[in-house]
């Protein structure tokens, strides 16, 4: 097999189409479906599942999409190495970024750090730390910035930022009365929640699992403006980072009655390779964070 053949298999499989594969390759239909097919006389296997709608993927083809994959970011990390070797003068910084970091925390961190380095560019994706994750493990990121508890073996994290997570209340609440809220009181109110795959969300269920409750969601949105208006008519309560409301007066913060602590990370793949563009985003990072 060669890189090619690899290359049009695993477009394949993420557009699921050899049509589709071949306009995103800027290539002929006819030469992806002669690759494939020299690809599986080579390993004597068939590799899709081929009919009029969808092409999947045989358990021949499944097993062999991890080795692709690692075979394509492999030689993506050599030709990104090589040009750096001849002094390459530009680079690109792909980094994910939650939601609630993405709105509050890292505006000014960006455009501090496009300003120290203008001749690098930036591309910024927002979304749930699994999407993220899936993302950075499948090279379609550089970095992303995740939460300690749910970093994977197979990356390499660093912590930025240490945040607490705070119910989340309007000022007429009687919770806003209190010094503190304990778990039971938290899941005894109607709340507002992140939707599943974002890290707000899975540290909930987390501790709604362990304590052996099942959350009162009433609503589900990512969009923290319609959350924190949500939460302001009184229509249920959530828990959010300090950094959201704290210039909000008509929404109180307060502590669990055993605070609540999120250590934030940037992570990138173990086994990958970070360009220099790279490091100087995760060593500006460190010491933003630092002050």
């Amino acid at each position: 097999m060669d890189f090619k053949q690899l290359r049009y298999f695993h477009e394949i499989v993420r557009l699921g189409s050899f049509t589709r594969a071949a306009e995103a390759l800027y290539v002929a239909q006819p030469a992806v479906s002669v690759a494939i097919r020299k690809l599986e006389a080579e390993l004597d296997l068939t590799l899709f599942h081929r009919n009029d709608r969808k092409v999947t993927l045989t358990d021949e083809g499944t097993r062999l999409l991890p080795h692709a994959q690692r075979i394509l970011q492999a030689v993506s990390d050599a030709q990104l190495e090589m040009q750096e070797l001849k002094g390459l003068t530009q680079g690109m910084v792909r980094v994910g970024i939650p939601g609630m970091l993405g709105s509050y925390y890292f505006p000014p961190i960006l455009m501090a750090f496009r300003h120290r380095f203008p001749h690098l560019s930036l591309q910024v994706v927002e979304g749930g730390t699994w999407q993220l994750q899936q993302m950075l493990e499948g090279g379609e990121l550089d970095l992303a910035v995740i939460v300690r508890d749910f970093v994977p073996p197979e990356l390499e994290a660093v912590t930025i930022q240490r945040e607490e997570m705070r119910v989340i209340v309007p000022k007429e609440h009687p919770f806003a009365y209190q010094a503190s809220v304990s778990l039971p009181e938290f899941f005894a109110e109607e709340l507002v929640m992140f939707r599943p795959g974002y890290f707000h969300r899975k540290i909930i269920d987390r501790l709604a699992q362990e304590a052996g409750v099942t959350p009162k969601i009433g609503f589900e949105t990512n969009l923290l403006p319609l959350i924190k208006s949500i939460i302001k008519q009184g229509f249920g309560i959530s828990t959010l980072l300090t950094m959201v409301v704290k210039e909000d007066p008509e929404l109180v913060d307060l502590p669990f009655e055993q605070p609540l602590w999120l250590d934030l990370c940037i992570a990138w793949r173990q086994a990958g390779y970070l360009s220099r563009a790279n490091r100087a985003f995760v060593d500006f990072l460190l010491e933003q964070s630092a002050h």
